[in-house]
């Protein structure tokens, strides 16, 4: 056995952890654990392993003055690391099964409900705390002081172990109900440390690092037990310094030269976040962190682009790119039993990290709902099985039962494939959401709303919720805000902006969205949000108050409410609330169709279901919804168009968000000419700047397209000072729009006018398409593309087919025949439409290709993806880089998320928006 070489005397056929602490304090007395309260200039307190195991033979001695028997359990409600230590080993060596506990803050019923369970399914414990800590316990006589312990002399005789009995319980976290006690054996951990050793290669030559209280699992086997298995240095620090100063976390890594430690996904956000504005030399310039070889990151999903961003940032520090190890483990498991030495390289485009393999002796399958095992690469329940898995719950034998297989196999309640011998989990069974028979994984939509400015991190919380009758489950999203809650238009855009998130990620709209304070949220000592128990206290009704608030500041950002007058308003009220779910009396005549939730998706769904309503008597535009979002705007404007015949105006601008006091955005279409690709997008400017697009001529009936590039600009200046007369100006395009932006803006100031924002989106200055000439064929293909009727594949193999074997097909008939019908009927498009779409887009393209830049202002945000064509790194080089021709002053180049046809979908538009807007409120000097 591996762990029996650890020793230097006889082993002991029945092998226990106690055995750990006596051979290090025999074979490493130089080495053991230093308690550090925060800064790395405080030496703290070391305690050898010798000295360790000193103090636990005189609190053992405490013990057995107590009378309790070996065999016995006893809760150790310690939050010190230097009371607890002392206080498990003192368990270890005399037999008895120690649970850890920690107080459950700012939730006082909770607590003494937890702790009752807690006193009655350990059948009445010995409870041992601090003179500090008593005072929590609610009047319980069952308790001794660990001071009191010490004081007694060393007890020198160790109670000798049977393998298979508890060595430890460790408490779930009760995130489905109360919790359970995890029995782990002495089997259980000494096999659990053989495999980690053999994995990480820990020596007595290395230094961890552990800020996790010992409720937890991995800071008791991991940061603790393995460790002292090979008699490395452990330090020991307070979790609350580390919260409230992420960097800390970095400065006791140099200060100490850390070579191993452990931290969750947040963290990294959170060091992310205190680098990212620009480190002072205090934060970050002296560190040296080469002294790092790995970090196990486990207790929630690690999120890829968050890892990468963290090992890019602390590069120039030293610390090596493959030192994060994504890990997988569970109470049950004994901690980290599966890591992956492959991040980031091995990850790819994941969103979330794989897992890496298993250590040695743990076995992994995946099977489907009737248990069968599942080939590589399929998803679905993850099993496991091996001598580091838990023996039984405590004193819960139904749940023991119902954890394991007939054939001894453990349920793990993640669900997760396998892909050449690698986890990645998919999901947890228990923090999914159920809606209409679908699965949506928690974990998932919290990672994309933490990236909203707004949110304070690792405090959101998405869970569901099944009001009384209703027929399947609904979803709710609670978050901290970052900022005054009576700052209600910031808080509403918030909340505008989670719904529409939720909505681009999961197609629905959440029921509840709810800011609350951050001591609502209770957490496991790990800082996992127990969603489990917010649903408990909103179903409860103790957050009635915080509902009816947000509910007030709907209402009133929205103008409150105003009965529908007529029978085209009422209609057009009663298809927003069956499309949103809500209650036609809610939903207010003067309410925008996208302040209550209306996507570029919804806005067709919208036109087919007014035309249905109205039994075809009238012709529901996109651009008339567009221009006219709200129910008594747009009954009016049917009213009008009928009149004059269906008959409208060109404007170019279409206001898609109107509200909010900051200088508006003006974005010009791409080179499909239509702006359906901004909703989305304008969606996040709710209360805080009007966003306009603009849009081409030639969509709507009798309308004849542009004729020249210059008369596009005029149109498009003189439209932009109708709405706004004088600046300063914002001006943007996507795409093709990011040229057109420049003779926009030049001819804004030749004018007399500031323009004090120019950012091209994806685009260099010129509208040339990279392979020459576009012709009808490239044209309609590359607007099929756009429209996601054909893929990336069909895009680079059609043209030459149309041009070659399909030269006597109508290229629009062709691709509209292998189109997806859903998509089509989801667009609305038909063949006609479809033909006058691609001559118009044609008609752009011939504008672009004759445009020569010229003109110039005062400097230009670019803001670039990956390219259809060619790398990253040449299009930014030999591209867009040319942009600084036309500037005055030095150009802002912006690396974003997705590809050039991407950047704006419902992945990648919560991240875009961030940064937009950041750039905006930069150039104008947050007006």
């Amino acid at each position: 056995m591996a762990q029996q070489a650890l020793f230097s005397r006889p082993v002991n056929p029945n092998l226990g952890i106690a055995d750990l602490l006596l051979s290090a304090a025999h074979r490493h007395p130089g080495s053991g654990l230093r308690f550090i309260s925060g800064e790395p200039d405080q030496q703290g307190d070391f305690l050898s392993y010798p000295a360790l195991l000193l103090e636990a033979r005189r609190i053992l001695g405490g013990l057995r003055a107590q009378g309790r028997s070996s065999g016995a359990k006893v809760v150790l409600l310690l939050e010190r690391s230097d009371d607890f230590i002392p206080a498990f080993w003192a368990c270890a060596l005399g037999g008895y099964i120690p649970c850890p506990l920690t107080p459950i803050r700012n939730d006082p019923e909770r607590w003494v409900k937890h702790l009752a369970h807690v006193i009655s399914l350990l059948d009445g414990p010995l409870l041992v705390s601090t003179a500090a800590l008593r005072k929590e316990l609610s009047g319980m006589t069952n308790a001794v002081d660990l001071q009191s312990l010490r004081s007694n002399p060393p007890e020198e005789s160790v109670y000798p172990p049977q393998r298979e009995t508890p060595a430890v319980l460790m408490l779930t976290s009760g995130s489905t109900g109360n919790a359970k006690a995890v029995a782990l054996t002495h089997r259980n951990l000494l096999a659990s440390m053989a495999g980690k050793t053999e994995r990480q290669q820990l020596t007595a030559a290395d230094v961890t690092l552990n800020w996790i209280s010992f409720d937890h699992v991995a800071a008791l086997l991991e940061a603790h037990l393995l460790p002292l298995y090979v008699g490395a240095t452990q330090l020991h620090v307070e979790t609350a310094p580390i919260l409230a100063d992420p960097l800390l976390f970095l400065r006791l890594i140099d200060r100490y030269r850390v070579s191993m430690t452990f931290a969750p996904n947040f963290l990294f956000g959170q060091i992310n976040a205190a680098l990212q504005p620009g480190p002072t030399e205090r934060q970050s310039g002296s560190l040296d962190l080469s002294c790092l070889r790995h970090i196990i990151s486990g207790g929630e999903a690690i999120v890829v682009e968050t890892g990468r961003r963290f090992l890019d940032l602390l590069a120039p520090h030293g610390l090596a790119r493959s030192a994060l190890w994504p890990a997988f483990g569970m109470t049950e498991t004994c901690a980290g039993s599966v890591y992956s030495r492959e991040f980031p390289d091995g990850d790819g485009n994941r969103e979330f990290a794989s897992l890496g393999r298993p250590i040695t002796g743990l076995q992994m399958r995946i099977v489907d709902q009737r248990g069968s095992a599942l080939p590589a690469g399929e998803s679905g329940e993850l099993q496991l099985r091996g001598p580091m898995i838990f023996s039984h719950y405590f004193n819960n034998p139904a749940a023991t039962r119902a954890a394991f297989t007939a054939d001894g196999w453990f349920h793990s309640g993640d669900l997760g494939r396998l892909e050449r011998g690698r986890l990645s989990l998919v999901g947890r069974s228990k923090d999914s959401i159920i809606v209409s028979g679908a699965n949506y994984f928690s974990h998932e939509l919290e990672t994309v709303l933490q990236q909203l400015d707004g949110i304070e991190r690792s405090f959101v919380a998405a869970f569901p919720t099944r009001p009384e009758g209703a027929d399947t489950e609904q979803l709710v999203v609670t978050f901290a805000a970052s900022f005054p809650l009576d700052d209600e238009a910031r808080l509403h855009r918030l909340c505008v902006a989670v719904r529409n998130t939720t909505i681009l990620l999961w197609g629905f709209r959440p029921a509840l969205i709810l800011p609350l304070p951050k001591d609502a949220f209770a957490k496991t000592s790990l800082g996992k949000i127990q969603r489990a128990t917010l649903r408990k206290r909103l179903e409860a009704g103790e957050f009635a108050e915080h509902v009816a608030r947000i509910a007030g500041v709907t209402s009133r950002q929205q103008g409150g409410y105003s009965a529908p007058e007529g029978p085209a308003e009422a209609a057009i009220v009663q298809t927003y609330a069956e499309m949103f779910g809500l209650a036609p009396a809610t939903v207010s005549a003067s309410a925008s169709f996208f302040d209550l939730g209306g996507t570029s998706l919804d806005i067709l769904k919208l036109k087919r279901k007014l035309e249905q309503r109205f039994d075809g008597g009238i012709d529901v535009s996109i651009m008339s919804i567009l221009q006219n979002p709200s129910a008594r705007a747009l009954a009016a404007h049917t009213d009008a168009a009928a009149a004059a015949g269906q008959r409208t105006e060109y404007d170019p601008i279409v206001p898609l968000q109107a509200s909010g006091s900051k200088t508006p955005l003006f974005c010009i279409h791409p080179g499909v000419g239509e702006v359906l690709v901004f909703v989305n997008l304008a969606n996040y400017f709710v209360n805080e700047r009007p966003f306009y697009a603009l849009r081409a001529r030639g969509f709507n009936r009798g309308e004849q397209h542009f004729q020249t590039f210059d008369e596009m600009i005029s149109a498009y200046v003189a439209a932009i000072r109708r709405r706004q007369p004088h600046g300063p100006y914002a001006i943007a395009g996507y795409s093709y729009g990011g040229p057109v932006a420049l003779p926009v803006a030049s001819m804004l100031e030749a004018q007399g006018e500031r323009v004090a924002f120019v950012g091209s989106i994806d685009a260099p200055p010129w509208i040339k398409h990279p392979r020459g000439k576009v012709d009808a064929v490239e044209s309609a293909v590359m607007l099929a593309f756009f429209l996601s009727l054909i893929d990336r594949q069909q895009m680079e193999e059609l043209p030459r087919q149309l041009r070659t074997t399909l030269s006597a097909q109508d290229p629009c008939a062709y691709l509209f025949q292998i189109a997806a019908p859903d998509r089509l009927a989801e667009l609305d498009l038909d063949l006609p439409r479809m033909q006058a779409w691609a001559a118009l887009a044609l008609g752009l393209s011939d504008l672009g290709h004759a445009y020569v830049p010229a003109g110039m202002v005062e400097s230009v945000t670019v803001f670039y993806a990956d390219p259809l064509w060619g790398s990253k790194q040449d299009y930014l080089e030999h591209e867009l880089k040319r942009w600084d021709d036309y500037a005055r002053a030095p150009n802002r180049y912006i690396e974003v998320g997705g590809e050039h046809h991407t950047l704006l979908d419902a992945k990648h538009v919560t991240g875009f928006q961030a940064v937009l807007r950041a750039e905006l409120d930069r150039a104008l000097g947050g007006k």
